[in-house]
């Protein structure tokens, strides 16, 4: 096969490893230069966090981008956060997987439940969130599903309302829960160093 599959990217990328807070932090260095930060609970192996980052087109390092957990607030200066600061009531929109599911929040929508649709786009390999009075749509795609090349499934998608939060959940197909399964296995192997230990150690 040509193109590597995303485990086989996994296990040959450079990895280091820190412990810290009971999470497991993973470094990844990828051949293309590109950079990957995962957080695990140390105790359920559940992801708390992934986010990456790639040379900008100067060659300087980019910002990170939140792929899972709390998204970075954009408003890192002073000033600017003095000056701009983001309306509290805009929807926040945060992808939080358990360990059988993918997972997204989007808090600071107060409509009813019967308000929302939530469909598969085949076609387009995404997800889109529709309300019937026209307040709120958002398309996203899965890119764990991307990286392993499967297909989406309508039968996997399905969604809640609480709260003023809409809750849609994808739960993960056979493969990638097996993949993740021998990827843990693997992440455990590398020695970790502890937070008072200084650098991280790398496989």
């Amino acid at each position: 096969m040509a193109v590597p599959s995303w485990l086989e990217r996994l296990r040959a990328a450079g990895k280091t490893a820190l412990v810290q807070d009971g999470k497991r932090k993973i470094h990844y260095l990828f051949e293309d230069g590109k950079e990957m930060a995962e957080e695990y609970d140390i105790k359920t192996g559940q992801l708390i966090n992934r986010k990456w980052r790639e040379k900008n087109t100067l060659g300087g390092t980019g910002k990170w981008q939140v792929e899972v957990g709390e998204p970075t607030s954009p408003l890192l200066g002073a000033l600017e956060s003095e000056l701009i600061t983001e309306s509290s009531s805009n929807p926040i929109f945060m992808r939080k997987d358990t360990l059988s599911s993918f997972q997204w929040r989007i808090r600071n929508l107060p409509y009813p439940k019967e308000v929302y649709s939530v469909s598969v786009e085949e076609e387009q390999r995404c997800c889109v969130i529709r309300t019937t009075n026209k307040k709120y749509y958002k398309k996203f795609s899965i890119p764990d599903l991307d990286r392993y090349h499967l297909p989406l499934d309508a039968a996997a998608l399905s969604f809640t309302h609480a709260n003023n939060t809409l809750i849609i959940t994808y739960r993960k197909p056979k493969e990638i829960l097996a993949a993740e399964e021998q990827l843990q296995k693997e992440l455990k192997k590398i020695k970790a160093a502890n937070s008072g230990d200084g650098d991280c150690k790398t496989q």
